[in-house]
């Protein structure tokens, strides 16, 4: 197979170049961009048991690029799993430059997949965003238009409970209750005044992402809670846009026992960032390799 399919450990390339000139996005030739040692966007998705679900995801993100050019890289990370995921994404973007799909070889979960793909990243945005799509690509744009007219912002966040987001497909009752709990414990926890800190769709000046997860520790579902609240803790701004979403009824959240994971990593989190930032210290330098790699104040919130 031609396309790009890696198996870890990797070391993600440097680089300290701001983010370029974003192009017109809107008068799409549809040819692909050729990759760039330093791409304007590089998008990290996480992929565990997702045969059926990760071909048409690829697809329409190499059409939304061929018609909308941008120089991005799209790392598709691989987490071991019972299905052919890895060979059926390899098929589909073979030979497209602009794709790695990553075998991570292990199966540790999504804080994992996400870490070992932003520290392998090289874009000047770093983004990472779900398998199955569920804020669709339209939203990228409103994203790199706000780094680009906000020079402070380093880590920009969707949610969906804003007045202008808009849940087009909403979860089940079940769901959105256990999620109502989690917010709440969150509030009350670690990361006060971000009322949705669990959508997974997440962008971070490449910076700000690798001075995160170098120090990001977390593999499970609760990492982006960690992610937030290291943010903070190294007085990164952080903004919060409202997000179009749509639920995906194949979930691979298991409503019991990812719950149980998730409630459990939040009463340990703040111990556990207290510690991260003893051994890496506001002000030290990222240390990339910290991290397996394979394959600021209240938020401000955009109503």
């Amino acid at each position: 197979m031609l396309v790009n399919i890696f198996k870890g450990p990797g070391v993600p390339a440097g680089g300290s170049k701001l983010m370029a000139a974003i192009l017109d996005t809107n008068a799409g030739d549809g040819k692909a961009m050729n990759a760039s040692a330093t791409p304007v966007l590089s998008i990290v998705i996480p992929a565990w048991n997702e045969a059926r679900r990760v071909p048409q995801s690829l697809l329409q993100i190499r059409d939304y690029f061929n018609s909308h050019p941008l120089d991005v890289e799209i790392l598709l990370m691989v987490e071991r799993s019972q299905d052919d995921t890895l060979d059926r994404a390899g098929a589909v973007v073979e030979g497209d430059t602009r794709f790695q799909v990553i075998d991570n070889l292990v199966h540790r979960g999504k804080g994992y997949a996400v870490r070992s793909g932003v520290l392998r990243a090289r874009g000047d945005i770093v983004l990472f965003m779900d398998a199955d799509l569920s804020t669709p690509l339209e939203e990228v744009q409103a994203f790199l238009a706000h780094f680009q007219q906000q020079p402070d912002t380093d880590v920009l966040i969707g949610s969906r409970a804003l007045a202008r987001s808009r849940v087009e497909k909403p979860q089940s009752a079940l769901r959105r209750n256990m999620g109502r709990i989690f917010n709440a414990l969150v509030q009350t926890l670690s990361v006060p005044g971000i009322t949705d800190t669990q959508c997974g769709f997440k962008a971070f000046r490449r910076d700000a992402a690798r001075a995160i997860f170098s120090r990001q520790t977390l593999d499970g579902f609760a990492f982006d809670v960690e992610v937030l609240m290291l943010a903070r803790a190294l007085d990164m701004r952080v903004d919060v846009l409202p997000v179009r979403w749509l639920n995906s009824p194949d979930s691979s959240v298991h409503i019991v026992r990812d719950s149980w994971r998730m409630f459990r990593d939040l009463l340990r989190v703040r111990a556990r960032v207290r510690r991260t930032l003893r051994r890496q210290p506001v002000g030290a330098a990222p240390v990339v390799g910290a991290a397996p790699v394979v394959g600021a104040g209240p938020a401000r919130e955009q109503a």
